[in-house]
């Protein structure tokens, strides 16, 4: 298959019908509550320092007692998993290719991580700290590599999504014409 075809069904991909808006509000909802709970001043005795070293937070978190350890990098986690599920609801997609479902997905958290704890930073009065960026995306990868497949796969099981225009034009037929021989 040529990259012409995977493009045009890329494009013209059938949506479900309920899938979009409830996938648009549900993701509107979420990320104002995380966004509320995020810039909340919070009391605190202390504030663990920013770093933009990568993988250094987790590393003094792993050092903590294993109950503060699991809780700090759980947070991390779950904070936006959710968009790993809602964010492809949104698109209201069925018939798309995995990978490209997952790299708009991570790509998009990434993002929306990343702008969340820029304002978390420039409003709420936290260091940033690029740990929690990977975490809040890798959280996300993990709940779209579980749910969004099993998801897309039950719809298609059930009719949604099928294309009802094809993409592949007919194989021309050619007659069946005997050679001239020479004689």
């Amino acid at each position: 298959m040529g990259v012409i075809p995977l493009v045009q069904q890329a494009v013209q991909t059938p949506t479900v019908a309920w899938a979009r808006p409830v996938g648009v509000v549900l993701t509107a909802l979420y990320l104002g509550v995380v966004v509320w709970l995020l810039l909340w001043p919070q009391p605190q005795m202390w504030v663990a320092a920013g770093s933009f070293t990568p993988l250094h937070t987790i590393k003094a978190d792993l050092a903590l007692a294993p109950s503060e350890a699991w809780r700090t990098l759980g947070d991390g986690l779950l904070m936006l998993a959710p968009l790993g599920i809602l964010l492809p609801l949104a698109g209201g997609r069925v018939d798309v290719l995995g990978a490209a479902s997952f790299a708009r997905t991570l790509f998009a958290g990434l993002m929306i991580s990343f702008a969340l704890h820029v304002l978390r930073t420039w409003f709420g009065g936290q260091p940033f700290d690029v740990d929690a960026v990977l975490l809040n995306t890798t959280g996300m990868a993990l709940a779209h590599l579980v749910v969004v497949p099993t998801g897309r796969a039950l719809l298609r099981r059930r009719g949604y999504g099928r294309c009802a225009v094809s993409f592949q034009e007919p194989t021309p037929a050619f007659s069946r014409v005997g050679v001239a021989h020479r004689a």
